[in-house]
């Protein structure tokens, strides 16, 4: 009869309390750590809890460049713009060759991501020729500018330089001052604008510009006076198919008021951007600030825009940052900015600067795209479908639950008690990536959490096994528990091992909802693991020492008599006295 290995691992196996302290410890941190972040239940996809839906639909005219590397550039520009918007389990994936599905979870800015997502037009830095505020049926309101409606606009200026702000009108405003401004006089200081940017001494877009053709100015004209950009079908249109070499006409939001906007040829172009991102001026206590990183290429244009605008009064020495034809910020520059490095600055909030930096650093899409379909999905069929899975998953775990009491009796109580630590673990530990790492709980992860059952039970039918053997081979139950652990472990690790790279390849080479599936399944693989060393293998040591199972009571699964248990071997001597009968030569 073998005892237990001396050394090391006798100490480990004398103290198996260690190891039971530890994951208790490890279930209270977790779980005080789920209350402390207020997120006490798992974060829900967008099968589960509904949201938004859209398809979109690759613009016709650009069938040259529509193909496999420009949709899946798009897709992950898409991905980032949500993503860095905090919108957790949104999918952007593909479908067929030239549509986008984007869905995008209920939740916090959710509807920002859906405005974000569906802005698929390239992004241009444009001059600002001419701009007003406007008001019901087309007529221009008193204030002629962002700087004249008592806040400033916002200032462009180089990295770690203090931005000043102006609130001197524009030639715009000087020219549409009153409601009762002419036509004549508005459409003067329009085409004065245009002479003005197609001058070469003045043009702040004149290297962009060279060999474009020369635009409509009546057709620009009368564009710019009827535009009444506070009708949202006015928006739509202003700006619509405007070539970059062209000036074009343009609405833009600043502080609650609706501006339409004049604007030059582009200047930059919004894939010249390199990084954006929004910081916290504490230093100049300037407050929130979006700062940028242009390419080799961008920071010489933007030298030469911000130059010669910086030549210009209001509203031009401003540029305007045009996003699907709307302006969504204007700063004006007081100096070159050189060094492919600056900074906007002005009265943003938080959410204000994180979403231009948004824009700037995932607004240049290498394709057009148009909204095909906009879908609410609801969290009603969703919730029918968890109801029937939670259902389905309850039936199994009791089917596995009345398995083990039958077969394994009394070692059922130290199976079930694994099994409950395992899911324990599990759900805090979900609660917890969704606020850290945005994993949201979909159907398919459901499927995951219940074929887990299934893995953690296989591995507690192989150790109990392991023991069953060793006690048929005549061994008591101590010895048989440390005996068999050693053989047990190594084929639960295999079969583990496999199911985790198994999870591991479904989640790399699979898109959306599949990859739920794979997440949770290498999850609770993993805890699986972590549960046998540390739970259940110290239980069952500590069980080995109650009369209950050492003993072997028929109740306790463990019982030699009904395991057919052999009656151990022991060594006898042969007795020294004669033998009688024939005597082979060989043994005397």
């Amino acid at each position: 009869m073998a005892a237990p290995k001396k050394g090391r691992s006798a100490s480990a196996q004398s103290k198996p309390g260690r190891s039971l302290a530890l994951i208790l410890i490890a279930i209270v941190g977790l779980t005080g750590g789920m209350f402390a972040s207020g997120h006490t239940t798992p974060r829900l996809g967008i099968d589960l809890a509904g949201g938004t839906s859209i398809t979109l639909e690759a613009k016709s005219g650009q069938e040259s460049a529509i193909n496999k590397a420009n949709m899946d550039t798009a897709v992950d520009i898409m991905n980032r713009r949500v993503n860095g918007l905090g919108v957790s389990e949104a999918e952007v994936q593909t479908q067929g060759s030239r549509n986008i599905i984007v869905n995008i979870p209920k939740g916090t800015n959710s509807e920002e991501a859906r405005a974000q997502v569906g802005t698929t037009a390239k992004l241009y830095f444009r001059p600002v020729l001419a701009t007003e505020a406007t008001g019901p049926a087309g007529n221009a309101s008193p204030s002629a500018s962002p700087s004249g409606s008592g806040s400033p606009s916002p200032s462009a200026s180089a990295t770690g330089e203090k931005a000043s702000s102006s609130s001197s009108e524009s030639p715009a405003s000087s020219a549409s001052s009153s409601p009762s401004a002419s036509a004549t006089s508005q459409g003067r200081a329009v085409t004065d604008a245009l002479k003005a940017d197609s001058s070469p001494s003045a043009s702040p877009s004149a290297s962009s510009s060279a060999g474009a053709s020369t635009p409509d100015t009546t057709k620009l004209q009368a564009q710019y006076a009827a535009l009444d950009c506070s009708k949202k079908s006015a928006r739509t249109k202003a700006g619509e198919r405007a070539k970059p070499a062209d000036p074009t006409v343009g609405c833009g939001k600043m502080n609650g008021v609706w501006y339409k906007y004049l604007l030059g040829p582009a200047a930059v172009d919004g894939t010249e951007v390199k990084k954006a991102k929004a910081v916290y001026d504490t230093q100049n206590a300037a407050g929130w600030q979006v700062t940028m990183d242009f390419t080799g290429k961008g920071a010489k244009k933007f030298a030469d825009i911000t130059g010669k605008l910086a030549q210009n009064q209001q509203p031009q020495n401003e540029f305007g940052i045009v996003l699907d034809g709307e302006v969504v910020s204007s700063p004006y520059v007081s100096q070159a900015i050189t060094g492919g490095q600056a900074q906007i600055s002005g009265s943003f909030t938080q959410e204000e600067a994180q979403s231009l930096a948004n824009m700037l650093s995932y607004g240049a899409l290498p394709l057009s795209f148009k909204e095909q379909s906009v879908t609410t999905v609801t969290a009603a069929l969703g919730g029918e479908q968890l109801h029937a899975g939670l259902l389905a998953g309850a039936i199994g775990l009791a089917l596995v639950i009345i398995y083990l009491v039958a077969y394994y009796r009394g070692l059922s109580i130290i199976a079930i008690a694994s099994l409950l630590v395992s899911a324990a673990l599990t759900y805090v530990i979900m609660a917890l990536l969704g606020p850290t790492i945005g994993f949201a709980l979909n159907l398919p992860a459901v499927c995951g959490a219940i074929v887990a059952i299934g893995i953690t039970a296989d591995s507690f039918i192989v150790f109990f096994e392991r023991i069953r053997d060793e006690i048929r081979e005549g061994r008591t139950l101590r010895p048989s528990v440390e005996r068999a652990w050693p053989r047990a472990r190594r084929t639960i690790l295999v079969s583990d091992f496999v199911s985790f790279l198994a999870a591991a390849v479904l989640f790399i080479v699979t898109v959306g909802k599949v990859q739920g599936f794979a997440f949770t399944l290498g999850l609770t693989t993993v805890l699986d693991v972590v549960v046998v060393f540390f739970f259940t293998k110290p239980l069952m040591t500590l069980a080995a020492r109650r009369p209950f199972f050492a003993n072997g009571h028929k109740w306790s699964g463990l019982d030699p008599k009904s395991l057919g248990a052999k009656p151990p071997l022991r060594r006898t001597r042969r007795p020294a006295g004669p033998v009688s009968g024939p005597v082979d030569p060989k043994e005397a």
